[in-house]
Parts: C-alpha cells; sequence; structure tokens
C-alpha cells in the first residue's frame, strides 16, 4: 500500500517578526503566504501569540479571507485566543503551551496536567467544525491524554532531535518520536511533526511512514533571506517528495 502524501505548512511568523522591528507594513505575510503557496507549500502556519509578539489579529483574518490554502492556526489555550479561532474559522487550531519571556516554544503540551480544561476547549472546537492537533512532546502519557481528551491529531515536538548533538544522540530521539508516532497512529490520531526542522534533518522525519504533516518556519524563512523566499521552499519541497518516495 502506497503511503500518504505528506503536506508541508509553512510557519510564517518570522516575516512578521522582521515587519514588526520597524513598525510597518513590510514585509507583509499576506504577501509571503501566497509566495509559499505559489512555491509547493500545502499551507501556512501561523501563531497567535497572547503579546502579539509577530502575528496580529489582522494578520490572520487575511489569511483566512484571502489565500486559499490550508491554515493552520497556533495558539494557546486562552479564553481570548480561542474565541478569535472561533470566528476566524481555521482548518486546523494547534494548541501550544506559551510563556511570555520564551524566545520560541520551548517544549509540548502537558496535556495530562490539564485534561480537564483540553477536554473543554477541545468540545468548543468541535462545535465549530474546527479540528484540534496538541503540539507534545514523543511521550506515550502525552499521547494517550491527546486521545482522552479527544484531539484529531498530535503535532511532535521534535526540538530535542533537531538539537542532538551527536549522530548517537540523534538516532535515539528518532526513535522516540518513531515510537511516539506509531502509538499514536495506533489510537487514531493524525500524526503531524514540527519545530527546530531544517534543510539536514527533515528527511528522517518524514520518512516516517505515520507522520502526515510537517510545520517548518524558521529554517525556510532564514534560507530565503540568502536565496529568496521562492527557492527556499521549493527546496524544502523537495525534501519533503523525496521522502515520500522512500
Amino acid at each position: 500500500m502506497a503511503r500518504a502524501p505528506v503536506s508541508l505548512l509553512i510557519n510564517i511568523d518570522h516575516i512578521a517578526t522582521v515587519r514588526n522591528a520597524r513598525g510597518g507594513q513590510f514585509p507583509d505575510p499576506l504577501t509571503a503566504a501566497r509566495v509559499c503557496v505559489r512555491s509547493g507549500a500545502d499551507g501556512i502556519v501561523c501563531h497567535l501569540r497572547e503579546d502579539r509578539r509577530h502575528i496580529r489579529d489582522a494578520d490572520v483574518r487575511s489569511l483566512r479571507t484571502k489565500v486559499r490554502t490550508r491554515l493552520d492556526l497556533e495558539m494557546a489555550a486562552t479564553r481570548e485566543i480561542v474565541a478569535i479561532a472561533l470566528r476566524v474559522k481555521p482548518d486546523l487550531v494547534t494548541l501550544v503551551p506559551e510563556r511570555r519571556r520564551e524566545l520560541t516554544t520551548e517544549g509540548g503540551l502537558n496535556v495530562s496536567a490539564k485534561r480537564a480544561s483540553l477536554s473543554g476547549v477541545v468540545v468548543r472546537f468541535h462545535r465549530g467544525s474546527i479540528p484540534v492537533s496538541l503540539f507534545v512532546d514523543p511521550v506515550d502519557e502525552q499521547i494517550r491524554a491527546s486521545h482522552a481528551v479527544g484531539a484529531d491529531i498530535v503535532e511532535l515536538h521534535t526540538g530535542e532531535y533537531a538539537d542532538a548533538t551527536s549522530a548517537a544522540s540523534r538516532r535515539r530521539q528518532l526513535q522516540r518520536i518513531r515510537r511516539a508516532a506509531r502509538l499514536a497512529d495506533s489510537l487514531g490520531l493524525l500524526v503531524h511533526a514540527g519545530h527546530g526542522l531544517d534543510y539536514g534533518n527533515t528527511l528522517p522525519i518524514a520518512s516516517l511512514p505515520e507522520i502526515r504533516e510537517l510545520s517548518i518556519g524558521f529554517a525556510i524563512i532564514s534560507q530565503a533571506l540568502m536565496v529568496g523566499l521562492s527557492q527556499a521552499v521549493r527546496e524544502m519541497v523537495q525534501i519533503v517528495r523525496h521522502s515520500r518516495r522512500r
């Protein structure tokens, strides 16, 4: 049986970071999203943080109404952001932990410790016909808890894999992700992956048969500074396509 294609969604948060550094309107995340889609991306990811450090409310509305592609809204499960997501109606919400002082998301949700509150949020999104993904570490307890609260998807945190400093350590982390992906799949959860993935480490993750979707941002936006956004996207698309043939 042929494996399901792996989708590539591109996180455009850092386009907004550059825009906000000067307080103007350029570069425009909407324009960047359109370039990504024209260059082969299967969708767009953006994170509407509570402090609005990069993506803003107006960006989310524009992306939803003006880019005809899959939109994944990353968010903390706060009352304000949940209400915004229910109005905007992205194709998917991915619930992530969020701390004000962090530079980027530092780890997965502790779903097992927040079952009651997350169950309620999942129900609200399902009533709005919005699928829910939970961003979790590749740990059995968190995957089983994600299934228990009614999530549709888990996005496996690949940060420790990406940060591994030796080949042996990276192999161990890849094995953790492989086991977690198998468990999630056996429970009926769709499996996505992301965080820290780049041009040198994405292929082994994309090649795991349970992985259905990747979320990659910083590496692509960084490469775009050297070769342009369209070329940077096409280079990552080629890596993901190669994984489909393995």
